[in-house]
């Protein structure tokens, strides 16, 4: 028998979810050697006022709000003299971003990025830093985030099943990441009342650190016509243009897990019964959470359905759509700006509310019909009922324009130029 790394690795991962005692134990170990690592480079690196490291979702992608602000930046002259790092898991499949101004491309780990951290003077970040990265007094870390939260975060969470971590070890990342940013981007009042209250911010005095300017990310849902559409389809291989398309992301579980690979999910509909009630009129853009480590065989359904979990850029998807089936995902909130028709297919919404994560809001405000059990005849019933555009917004057109008056008032395609002055103050 052959003992590799990844099997060591992954049988330690599973002893560790089961014994706090040596989870700690073992965590601190790591810490320890990674922040004695990243001290000596810290120390021996003075900080770029000109330099900006961008990630997004801890590398795996070039997506989100450091992506808008990067490209927005790019654009203005005043910034021509800025130098931009992006790190990336995979940085050979971004080496065209090399070819922008002033932009080099890095891998995410080891010295050559903690040299970048060390010596850049802005962090645009949408995801959480290791913990043991901490910022000099002179740098500024912008935490992006990635949504506006639907589940209960951080602080604010007290039911929760979670197969690597407690609620107290939970909260102890958040109150790290929390001590090290400068600004928290949000996009409407009701997000910046959260993150504050998730991050325990108001206890550690910084809760003047939030930025409410609306989204970056969502900039793009204000600039593109309909040859964008065209060629987005044709970069997903969509080749029957005439048929309707459901964007479907569901997000990931905190209790399904698997040493050997992370955070899985088990899609829980019946694409056959599916197929064979819609299939003639719609195709399915299949989008799984970014954390979701497993893979998924839709080889049965071509045509029908497409997998689009690792295509980086969700804005495409929400434009190329013509409606969105999700259950917990914070995409709907981002999607309500298009005014398209939504579908909340929450099966196992009890198990989730209490003992999973629950909620910030109260479902109801959702514009869009909602199914809370395994109830695939309702689903069918309730895409087909897509077709008759006139009577979802009769139904639906009121609490839509609800949520976007509380939710996304202030997006409107010039956050990004909002956030970066005032980070950079000018």
């Amino acid at each position: 028998m052959i003992i590799t790394t990844k099997k060591i690795k992954s049988v330690a991962i599973e002893l560790t979810k089961h014994n706090i005692v040596i989870r700690k134990f073992v965590r601190h170990i790591i810490f320890l050697r990674r922040f004695l690592k990243y001290w000596i480079i810290k120390k021996t690196n003075k900080t770029d006022d000109k330099l900006i490291c961008f990630k997004s979702f801890s590398g795996k992608s070039y997506s989100c709000s450091p992506k808008a602000i990067y490209e927005y930046m790019l654009t203005q002259d005043k910034y021509k003299d800025y130098k931009f790092v992006w790190a990336f898991r995979e940085p050979n499949k971004y080496k065209y971003l090399e070819n922008n101004r002033n932009t080099k491309v890095i891998y995410n780990k080891g010295k050559a990025y903690y040299k970048v951290m060390a010596s850049s003077k802005y962090w645009i970040h949408n995801y959480r830093i290791a913990d043991h990265i901490y910022p000099k007094n002179d740098q500024i870390y912008v935490q992006c985030w990635h949504g506006t939260p639907l589940k209960r975060l951080g602080y604010d969470i007290e039911k929760f099943d979670n197969a690597l971590n407690t609620i107290e070890e939970l909260r102890f990342k958040y109150k790290v990441d929390a001590k090290k940013f400068k600004y928290f981007i949000s996009p409407s009042a009701f997000a910046s009342e959260k993150f504050i209250s998730a991050w325990n911010l108001k206890a550690i005095g910084k809760e003047n650190s939030i930025i409410e300017q609306g989204y970056p990310r969502n900039d793009r849902l204000f600039h593109y016509n309909s040859d964008d559409v065209l060629k987005i389809k044709s970069r997903l291989g969509i080749e029957n243009v005439n048929k309707k398309v459901i964007l479907y992301a569901p997000t990931w579980r905190d209790n399904q897990h698997d040493s050997s690979i992370g955070y899985t999910y088990k899609t829980e509909i019946d694409f056959d019964k599916l197929q064979k009630a819609v299939g003639d009129d719609y195709i399915i853009l299949f989008r799984a959470h970014y954390l979701v480590a497993n893979c998924f065989d839709f080889d049965k359904y071509n045509g029908f359905i497409y997998n689009v979990s690792k295509y980086d850029e969700i804005n495409d998807l929400y434009i190329v759509s013509d409606a969105l089936l999700t259950d917990y995902s914070s995409v709907f909130f981002d999607y309500a700006i298009l005014k398209k028709p939504m579908i909340f297919y929450m099966y196992d919404f009890d198990a989730y509310k209490n003992e999973i994560r629950d909620f910030y809001i109260d479902i109801d405000e959702l514009p869009g019909p909602i199914i809370t059990n395994r109830n695939e005849q309702q689903l069918i019933q309730e895409i087909k009922a897509l077709q008759d555009i006139d009577a979802y917004n009769k139904k639906f057109g009121k609490k839509y324009i609800e949520f976007h008056n509380k939710y996304n008032y202030l997006d409107d395609g010039n956050a990004s130029k909002r956030v970066i002055e005032e980070i950079l103050k000018f």
